[in-house]
């Protein structure tokens, strides 16, 4: 063996998980802005936070935790780096507690609610869903419900969430449930049979529901209980006995058409409804046609949200003029099904009837151009007080840029538009940043990321949004901007009222690419850059209010 194969050492490659890319830090503040501006227990005991302010508190929080967690990994700069991602995702977790704690600035102008939810003192709430998911038997849950069983008590509101309860603990849980459910109005029993086998869950279910029978309720959260038409059932008794239900989350539950049929035939009254969700169920047409027939029966929804609830063409057209009865509604999400061109146009004959409509969610349901002008056509004229529209993925292209640049005209009161993922390229690009140039004071948000546009269009987007009071970001990532583009873009966003703060992430820009280059294959160097990202964003994508254990 030569002197140089003796010598030969192999390659090592050391990955390190700090610092976090820009994208990343960007990927965090918005989900702390959602988590922060989404309903929970905590806004509904200590108010709930208006998006702009959520986005606020995100992001001086994602930059204390961040200055934070580089302190600390600069005292073993030779690490992976993984003590100060745990550091960084810890102390966002409990400051975002801290400001939900401090409740929403008092402001002349609040949000719209989306249901009517006072505010009232702490020690009507039982909360026993922080902490880590966790099994509980009977001793721990005789204990956790001890409040429950004090004379006088004055709970109102339970939340046992994110607590996995077998039939012992449901024993426990059903006898002092029974003492005080006279006096109940808000029960969230979301995801707390996990992990249990189905015949102990549904018998845990059961107890649940001949506990709470008669319960004179106006919320109820069910979800992420993979209920399924069996666990529908299994809470007959509960949801046969509710006739004045203001507020329903049936999410992540396995909801499929029998399930969806069992829900519908067991409650007796959804008159008093308004707010009502699904989200991420597998309803698929033959169930939208019951979800439909309680929509119907809900002629004072405020919020209705079903998205990801793999529903067609059939489907989407039954919901969408079920809808129609709905003439309060303010918030409409829809997102991530197959509705298809036909139940767009349908949709768009329901529009004119939904006066007070203030957010629209309408991404990812395949309506081309002809479903999105439908749509747009019906909106310009009967919707100009619309805040947040939504009309991501729909493959719409700049044939439509002239109808929806007429929309957006008449929509001065919008917040938030997002285009992303459509394929306007610079021809639509231009026509839509025209209309948002002039006017249009209280956009916040403009997201036309992956749209295949160049500089031109860039540079129009950065014009439209410039010199607008408030705006917070400007999302042009993933279309092919040359680097002179993005220097233009940038001068100009100086030149403007606003600062580059606004220009959000550019890692997936193409300088070089066309509007019809293909996909390229990355080399290994960026392969490898991206699995070290993805490590990053797993440890992060979690990352929600951490919840300490409350009188």
């Amino acid at each position: 063996m030569d002197s140089a194969a003796q010598n030969f050492q192999p390659r090592t490659f050391s990955i390190k998980l700090w610092p976090p890319s820009e994208s990343t830090r960007l990927m965090l503040v918005e989900r702390m802005t959602k988590n922060l501006s989404t309903e929970s227990i905590f806004s509904r005991k200590y108010g709930l936070l208006g998006k702009e302010e959520a986005h606020e508190n995100a992001k001086r929080i994602e930059q204390l935790c961040f200055v934070a967690a580089d302190e600390d990994f600069k005292k073993e700069p030779d690490g992976d780096g993984s003590s100060a991602v745990q550091l960084y995702a810890r102390e966002t977790s409990k400051m975002m507690l801290e400001v939900l704690k401090k409740g929403p600035r008092v402001t002349a102008e609040s949000e719209v609610p989306v249901a009517d939810t006072p505010l009232v003192p702490g020690d009507t709430v039982l909360d026993i869903s922080g902490g880590k998911r966790a099994f509980i038997e009977a001793d721990e849950a005789k204990e956790l419900l001890s409040p429950l069983t004090k004379p006088g008590n004055s709970y109102k509101r339970i939340c046992f969430s994110n607590r996995s309860f077998g039939v012992d603990a449901a024993n426990v849980a059903g006898s002092i449930l029974e003492s005080v459910k006279n006096q109940l109005t808000e029960v969230d029993i979301s995801d707390f049979v996990a992990g249990r086998p189905e015949d102990e869950a549904l018998d845990v279910l059961r107890i649940f529901s001949k506990a709470l029978e008669g319960c004179v309720l106006r919320y109820l959260n069910i979800s992420d209980n993979a209920l399924g038409e069996k666990g529908v059932r299994a809470f007959s008794e509960l949801l046969k006995s509710q006739d004045n239900l203001e507020e329903l989350y049936v999410m992540n539950d396995g909801i499929s058409e029998d399930a969806a049929k069992a829900l519908s035939e067991l409650i007796p009254s959804t008159e008093k409804l308004k707010v009502l969700h699904f989200h991420n169920n597998m309803t698929g047409d033959e169930g939208a046609v019951y979800v439909a027939e309680m929509v119907k029966r809900s002629p004072n929804l405020e919020s209705f949200r079903c998205s990801a609830t793999r529903i067609g063409s059939d489907g989407g057209v039954a919901l969408s003029e079920a809808l129609g009865t709905c003439t309060h509604l303010k918030k409409l999400d829809l997102r991530d099904n197959l509705f298809g061109v036909d139940a767009g146009i349908a949709l768009s004959k329901t529009l004119p009837k939904l006066p007070d409509l203030v957010e629209l969610y309408l991404s990812d349901l395949n309506l081309e151009n002809k479903g999105t002008l439908a749509i747009v056509n019906a909106l310009k004229l009967s919707a100009p007080q619309l805040e947040v529209l939504e009309l991501a993925g729909n493959e719409i292209n700049a044939k439509a840029a002239p109808g929806i640049a007429e929309c957006l005209t008449a929509m001065q009161s919008l917040k938030k538009l997002t285009l992303a993922e459509n394929e306007l390229k610079d021809a639509g690009a231009v026509i839509i940043a025209k209309s948002l140039e002039d006017g249009h004071t209280n956009l916040k948000e403009l997201d036309v990321s992956t749209n295949m546009f160049q500089r031109a269009g860039a540079r129009c987007f950065a014009r439209a949004v410039a010199n607008k009071p408030g705006f917070v970001q400007l999302n042009i990532n993933g279309n092919f901007i040359s680097d002179e583009g993005i220097d233009e873009v940038k001068d100009i966003l100086k030149a403007g009222k606003n600062s580059l703060d606004v220009l959000g992430s550019l890692d997936e820009n193409e300088p070089e690419g066309e509007p019809d280059d293909g996909d390229e294959d990355d080399g290994d160097e960026d392969a490898k850059d991206d699995n070290v990202e993805d490590g990053l964003d797993s440890k992060l994508q979690n990352v929600q209010v951490e919840q300490d254990d409350e009188p």
